[in-house]
């Protein structure tokens, strides 16, 4: 009996984490910018629900739940001194992008790349992942001022990144592909 419930509960696991993956790393990889960091965060993250699954019956919202851990532990890493060491020169695998807006992109990404991590997170879920300032501010456990003040900041450093090419931000909320 105990054996089938725990087959039936792994199966659930997988039915959902297999629904959520692509959303999950496009989001890691939006807000980390290499696709092999990308899929290490996915993988801790989904490690860390599976621990938990057995005691998750009650959580109405699993995808929200799941983003969460996944940003939390992409701002966690970032404060590891070894997050910094590069392995490799330019990215293995870039996500394929429209030939019309492939520079705008480019340049669009590696601004972002340069944005402090809470304000690249904030970034990224309000205009990548298009969600609205108060689950922004459920995810990253903060208030909804705090996110408006982090979009206002990463904004103004992602311009500051930007320089004369301004004009690209908009690429920012048309980058859903």
């Amino acid at each position: 009996m105990a054996s089938e419930r725990t087959r039936q509960r792994d199966a659930d696991f997988s039915e959902f984490v297999s629904a959520q993956l692509p959303t999950l790393r496009r989001t890691a990889y939006l807000l980390c910018g290499d696709s092999h960091r990308a899929d290490d965060l996915v993988q801790e993250a989904v490690t860390k629900l599976y621990v938990r699954w057995h005691r998750l019956g009650d959580i109405e919202r699993l995808d929200r739940y799941l983003r969460t851990m996944l940003v939390r532990e992409f701002l966690n890493e970032r404060r590891l001194s070894w997050a910094k060491v590069l392995l490799f020169g330019k990215p293995v695998y870039e996500p394929e992008a429209r030939a019309d807006d492939t520079e705008q992109r480019l340049a669009v990404r590696a601004a972002l790349a340069r944005v402090p991590a809470r304000q690249r997170a904030v970034l990224v879920l309000r205009f990548l992942c298009d969600l609205p300032v108060d689950e922004v501010a459920l995810l990253l456990g903060c208030t909804a001022g705090t996110v408006k003040s982090q979009t206002s900041h990463g904004l103004a450093t992602l311009r500051g990144h930007l320089g004369d090419r301004v004009d690209l931000i908009p690429v920012l909320a048309e980058s859903r592909s």
